[in-house]
């Protein structure tokens, strides 16, 4: 992806769900206008979900989601549907995928469960009648599939019949898609609605082993662009230069966010009526956790030798020697609790749903997970009294500096 493109985090996710031969890759390669997925008359061709982040008028920035069948069968089969199940954790839209060529006889079994997830999810989803071009053929086919969605009476009228075939009704559905994925809730910013215009904020960004080359990490960037947004000047130095930035600008900054990594250093040398945060802590609060994420820090207090902590990450990236994650935080662990509790990573998708080993959950500032899978793992913590925080405010807490780092969110 490119960095002038929206990241994935921010876009729309849209999943196609159904069982096997439902037409799910057709009608997702019909929506796109792109041969995105692979089509097959084989039953189970699409073995892992797909994903392709793109722009779908009238609704912009989206990603777009193929899923195994959900009536996959064998041990395989049942590996594939988990898969399927997973994309449910971050899935904002969903369109359910009806065969037009179901008889009466069919069980519907896999769609049921379906609608199922979506009511307790919440995930706000549309019915379609996929090959219509073919159930719609002869009034015997059409009463075949009205008694064969009999369990839908309720949903009949709300089914949208389309072919991915012959491009029926396609445009429709990416309207009724686009009015599904509205809210009536305020945008959420990163910053922008701490600041007033013309204030100036100082971001300290490390250059490390760690940092990318040749440009800065996504949340920096985010954060930057909503100063920018706001009418505020963004002011970037790092951790060495701060304490000359601070005596040499004409104006007092209104906030300092920094890399949780160099929080005390920085904490040291912020005057106390300066503001001070992270871009994790900020990112807790834009993804809806921060209350929880303050909360769950408190366990680092109450460590025992062989605790289990779970240490998470969003994304999957080549890990340096000092990494954050698996080395700078399980050091400053033991030396705030003064214990040896045991340490499990995970990255990327991968999130375990038993959780009841662990005394402590930590996951990073989350910038590449959108919030309704950040907001799923947090249930699911929740749902297991398992204590749930992130980087920054971990870090925040074991040097002392939580209260502080918070203060900004509380006028």
């Amino acid at each position: 992806m490119s960095l002038n493109e929206t990241p994935s985090a921010n876009r729309i996710h849209i999943a196609f769900f159904g069982r096997r031969n439902a037409g799910k890759s057709s009608l997702v390669n019909a929506v796109t206008g792109q041969n995105l997925a692979l089509v097959s008359s084989v039953k189970g061709t699409t073995t892992d979900p797909v994903y392709k982040a793109m722009e779908l008028l009238p609704l912009g920035p989206v990603v777009i989601i193929d899923t195994p069948g959900f009536d996959d069968e064998g041990e395989l089969g049942k590996m594939r549907v988990n898969k399927a199940k997973e994309v449910l954790n971050k899935t904002d839209v969903a369109v359910l995928v009806l065969d037009g060529e179901l008889t009466s006889e069919t069980p519907l079994q896999a769609e049921e469960e379906i609608i199922s997830i979506f009511k307790a999810k919440n995930i706000p989803y549309i019915i379609i009648l996929n090959k219509s071009d073919l159930a719609l053929h002869t009034e015997d086919n059409k009463h075949q599939l009205c008694v064969s969605v009999s369990p839908y009476d309720n949903y009949l009228k709300n089914i949208l019949p389309v072919s991915a075939k012959t491009g029926l009704n396609i445009n429709l559905l990416k309207e009724k898609i686009a009015e599904l994925s509205k809210t009536d809730e305020p945008e959420k910013r990163i910053i922008a609605d701490l600041i007033q215009r013309n204030d100036f904020v100082i971001l300290v960004t490390p250059i490390d082993k760690a940092a990318p080359k040749g440009r800065l990490i996504l949340p920096q960037q985010q954060t930057i662009r909503d100063i920018l947004d706001a009418g505020g000047t963004a002011i970037v130095v790092k951790e060495n230069e701060l304490k000359e930035t601070l005596l040499n600008i004409g104006k007092k900054p209104v906030l300092v966010i920094t890399d949780s990594q160099v929080f005390a250093q920085v904490s040291a040398i912020v005057p106390p009526e300066i503001k001070l945060t992270s871009f994790s802590i900020l990112f807790a609060r834009y993804k809806g956790f921060l209350e929880t994420a303050v909360a769950g820090a408190s366990a680092l207090d109450k460590l025992n030798d062989c605790d289990k902590i779970l240490i998470c990450e969003g994304c999957t990236h080549h890990r340096q020697c000092d990494d954050i994650g698996t080395v700078k935080i399980p050091n400053l662990i033991r030396k705030h609790s003064g214990k040896n509790p045991e340490f499990e990573f995970c990255g990327g998708c991968d999130f375990p749903q038993d959780l009841s080993v662990f005394k402590l959950i930590i996951h990073c500032g989350s910038c590449m997970l959108n919030e309704r899978e950040v907001q799923f793992r947090q249930s699911l913590a929740k749902e297991q009294n398992i204590p749930f925080t992130n980087y920054g405010t971990a870090i925040a807490h074991m040097t002392g500096v939580l209260e502080r780092s918070i203060e900004v969110f509380k006028e």
